[in-house]
């Protein structure tokens, strides 16, 4: 046998000098099969390393694979790997494997990615919902038993379990934390595209902190970004208005490092900033990063709790469970607003 190639169930067969049913009857234990033979067997697939194909006899089968698929928008992005991370840590108990892959926010992506999971028969499918996609064509499955988990964004055209974050409540106390030290002119800088639930509901809850406390909300305070160079260019347009704003909200994670970078280069040291999701070295800026931070374990745990009890047979209604944020006080956002500084 080459040295170049993975060995086969015929290589195993040859080896005992048995055929490759019987093999199978033995790996699969199905069949009747001799203790001897069953012995032979088990032994030469341990010296030629033979690993059984386990997707192609589960769809033989017709059973599930022992492996879970994962649909993220991002994987660069630190957030979805901690909630990735978390989920891949509850599952393994139950001996079940994660298969993961980005979607790039593009609904036709995740229904490729989605197709493939289905074909090798997932036990469970996470899904991080692209703007635009509709989900209706996972109803059969799920109506067959797959438990399918929406995370950080409910899905569209199905019911299905969503496990996200308290974004407007999170959104409306950092933003009233800018308040309590005096901004009235404070900048709003969210994800895009415009219609992506996670900005919609942390833009609500800017506005609602703003209503809160008599402030007029002000279209040219608010811009949009989706990755960093383009936070930096937004930043620094606010910035440049006659009217400047003296406090800057970021709308996630992303966005906060081209806001800080943007305040770094233009020097304006005394812009207080929030952001919506912490970030990596955010206590090591000057000043550090004041943040309502997510929870992406939590999330991740708690979508994968709820996966492993649907697959238990838990039959109960589709729910939304929504992880709590809290702010994080470091410095940034604590800075006041020109006129009410302390002495």
């Amino acid at each position: 046998m080459a040295a170049s190639r993975r060995p086969t169930l015929a290589d195993v067969a040859r080896e005992v000098g048995v055929s490759a049913k019987t093999v199978s009857r033995v790996l699969n234990e199905d069949g009747p099969v001799s203790a001897r033979t069953r012995e032979q067997v088990l032994a030469a697939v341990a010296k030629l390393g033979f690993q059984p194909n386990l997707m192609a006899r589960n769809i033989r089968v017709g059973g599930p694979d022992t492996t879970i698929g994962l649909v993220i928008p991002d994987l660069a992005n630190p957030f979805f790997g901690a909630v990735a991370r978390a989920i891949e840590d509850t599952v393994r108990e139950r001996g079940l494997t994660l298969l993961m892959g980005s979607s790039a926010d593009d609904p036709d992506r995740e229904r490729a990615l989605t197709d493939k999971f289905l074909a090798r028969r997932v036990s469970i499918l996470f899904v991080v919902p692209s703007v635009g996609a509709d989900h209706a064509h996972l109803k059969s499955h799920r109506t067959a038993g797959l438990p399918v988990i929406f995370l950080d964004r409910p899905g569209a055209g199905l019911a299905a379990d969503s496990i996200v974050s308290s974004n407007r409540a999170g959104a409306h106390d950092g933003v009233a934390h800018l308040v309590a030290h005096g901004h009235r002119r404070i900048g709003f800088v969210g994800d895009l595209p415009l219609r992506l639930y996670t900005r919609r509901e942390r833009l609500a809850g800017y506005r609602s902190a703003l209503q809160e406390a008599g402030i007029p909300y002000d279209r040219s305070l608010v811009t949009n970004a989706h990755d960093q160079r383009g936070a930096e260019a937004a930043a620094s347009r606010l910035l440049d208005l006659a009217d400047p704003p003296t406090a800057l909200f970021a709308g996630n994670n992303i966005v906060a490092l081209g806001v800080v970078a943007e305040l770094a280069r233009s020097k304006r040291k005394h812009v207080a900033v929030v952001a919506f999701d912490d970030v990596s070295l955010a206590e090591a800026l000057e000043p550090a990063l004041t943040v309502v931070a997510q929870d992406p374990e939590e999330i991740g745990r708690t979508a994968a709790t709820t996966a492993l009890s649907r697959l238990d047979s838990d039959r109960s209604r589709a729910r939304t469970i929504t992880v709590p944020t809290r702010l994080i006080v470091r410095g940034s956002g604590e800075q006041p607003a020109p006129g009410t500084r302390e002495s």
